[in-house]
């Protein structure tokens, strides 16, 4: 119970942090409950496409200390699978869902799809490894995929917003930028994080502090700024 409670305590934190920046319109519970559980499940399917996206990169022949092997590992493999099934688990609940009418909404809903992976993932990893390594994640891993949620929601929110104004070609390239900078985030955390060498490692330091401290200024002027999708 105690290794439940310390693994589901950051993001449920996280998750209440975002939902009070919600200032126009609270979103139903059961919606977000949804959400979040559907992130959790999502978890599965990652873990599916990690494994087969490994097994591919091991059949190049790519030594796996190599940079360029890393740099697929991590970018293509890991952030990719990882960030687009999250995308799907929010996407399928709430893109015709008529709930999602403030753009703001977007945040709302990646961040807690996004939580509910980090959650699953953090009760696999605690569980494995012990108390330790919760302190750890609480602290990188939890507010990475927060942070990613954050940039994946506005992005789109944004593409519904446009789309309800006839803007197709500017909401799709909000679309996909939905996926790409969260993947590009996530990608370099992964990569920077894992490679052993002194300079990534103070490039990690750096890179942490500078989206975290983007991250938190995104979401004031996001919330600040909010619109209403349907006029």
């Amino acid at each position: 119970m105690i290794l439940l409670l310390v693994s589901l305590l950051p993001p449920f934190v996280l998750m209440y942090m975002i939902f009070k920046e919600d200032k126009i319109e609270k979103e139903p519970p059961r919606l977000l409950a949804s959400i979040f559980f559907a992130g959790a499940v999502s978890t599965l399917l990652a873990m599916l496409l990690e494994t087969l996206g490994q097994r591919v990169l091991l059949l190049t022949g790519l030594p796996e200390s190599s940079y360029l092997f890393q740099l697929l590992m991590n970018f293509l493999v890991i952030a990719l699978s990882e960030e687009y099934v999250k995308y799907r688990a929010m996407r399928m609940r709430t893109w015709n869902n008529p709930e999602f009418n403030y753009r703001f909404d977007g945040v709302v809903y990646a961040v807690f799809a996004s939580l509910g992976f980090a959650a699953a993932e953090n009760v696999l990893y605690v569980a494995g490894l012990g108390l330790g390594v919760a302190v750890i994640r609480a602290v990188t891993a939890i507010p990475l995929h927060c942070i990613t949620g954050v940039f994946m929601g506005h992005h789109y929110g944004m593409a519904k917003y446009l789309e309800s104004r006839g803007q197709t070609e500017e909401a799709g390239r909000h679309g996909r930028l939905s996926i790409l900078v969260p993947v590009l985030i996530h990608g370099f955390y992964d990569f920077a994080a894992s490679y052993d060498s002194d300079f990534l490692s103070m490039t990690f330091l750096i890179f942490v502090i500078v989206v975290d401290v983007v991250a938190i200024r995104s979401v004031k002027r996001y919330s600040r700024t909010d619109d209403v999708i349907y006029r």
